[in-house]
């Protein structure tokens, strides 16, 4: 059962919580990186996240406030589909945490930040979508801002690549919320079943790659317990809820400020080097997600 629609401002607002938080989490990963391995971190950030949701995947447990929420059900019947998301899910932040040993929080920002204009080549070769020549200039402008970004091919390092790679399955994952939401496929079932087959898929890879399971620092805990109740439960939520009412293009356009809060939090609370290089380069990023955005949107109302 879907809830009433709110007020559609509140859904843009949580959006926005959605970006900021989730730049957040760059600098806070890669200090927790010193005390937890990258692939267990995200592990234990998805179950705990899954954990959760537990006691509202008895069928007719209400949510809180539950005249404005759901009726659960139990979910089992979206196991495909969550499936889909959670293996998105792994690959997105398996490969971002790894890279986040090599590369600068602030860098990898500004790299995830790129899926935005992966979504436009993903619609055209997966679905047949055209891609407007302004997309395409918005391309290379983004391939320039990461050439200067990263100091072009000689200190391009392997976190720069995982976490171009990170930007993709962001933007796969995307769609695929996007396109399983709109048919009202019940938000809270789906978040549990990605959660914890996301949180299973990294802890059996991390057994068979034999890494440790301990985490050696109480703040290296906090920041996952951190890591599983905001940016996990709390914004994917928030995420899917918002893409019932709001188009993907409008919800990628506000995500392009993710990267920005990125290297925000990096440069201040991270005490990262301030870099006015890594600001141009992170410039042009944004600038062509933007545009790919605004010519998406244009097209859009045009071809209405």
């Amino acid at each position: 059962m879907m809830c009433p629609a709110m007020p559609v401002g509140f859904y843009y607002l949580g959006l926005f919580y959605c970006a900021a938080i989730w730049g957040a989490t760059f600098y806070l990963v890669k200090d927790a990186l010193s005390s937890v391995d990258p692939v267990v971190l995200v592990g234990y950030r998805f179950l705990l996240a899954a954990l959760c949701l537990t006691p509202w995947m008895v069928p007719g447990t209400k949510w809180p406030f539950s005249s404005i929420w759901y009726l659960v059900p139990s979910g089992w019947g979206i196991l495909k589909e969550a499936a889909v998301l959670a293996f998105w899910l792994t690959l997105l932040y398996i490969t971002q945490t790894i890279g986040l040993r090599y590369t600068s929080a602030s860098n990898s920002g500004f790299i995830t930040g790129l899926f935005v204009l992966f979504v436009p080549l993903i619609l055209r070769f997966l679905f047949g979508q055209p891609v407007l020549a302004i997309q395409w200039a918005a391309v290379g402008l983004a391939v320039l801002g990461l050439w200067i970004l990263t100091g072009g091919i000689r200190e391009f390092n392997l976190g720069d690549g995982l976490t171009i790679l990170s930007a993709l399955a962001y933007a796969s994952h995307l769609l695929m919320t996007d396109r399983y939401v709109r048919r009202d496929l019940d938000i809270p079932s789906l978040s549990f079943h990605q959660f914890w087959m996301t949180g299973l898929f990294c802890l059996t890879l991390a057994g068979i790659s034999g890494s440790s399971f301990g985490i050696s620092s109480a703040k290296g805990a906090w920041v996952i317990l951190f890591l599983a109740l905001f940016p996990t439960l709390t914004a994917f939520f928030i995420q899917m809820t918002a893409q019932k009412y709001i188009a993907p293009l409008k919800v990628s356009l506000i995500f392009s400020l993710e990267p920005v809060f990125a290297a925000m939090f990096a440069w201040t609370l991270g005490a990262e080097e301030f870099r006015l290089i890594g600001v141009l380069g992170g410039g042009l990023i944004v600038t062509a997600m933007v545009l790919t955005e605004f010519a998406r949107y244009r097209n859009v109302r045009i071809n209405n």
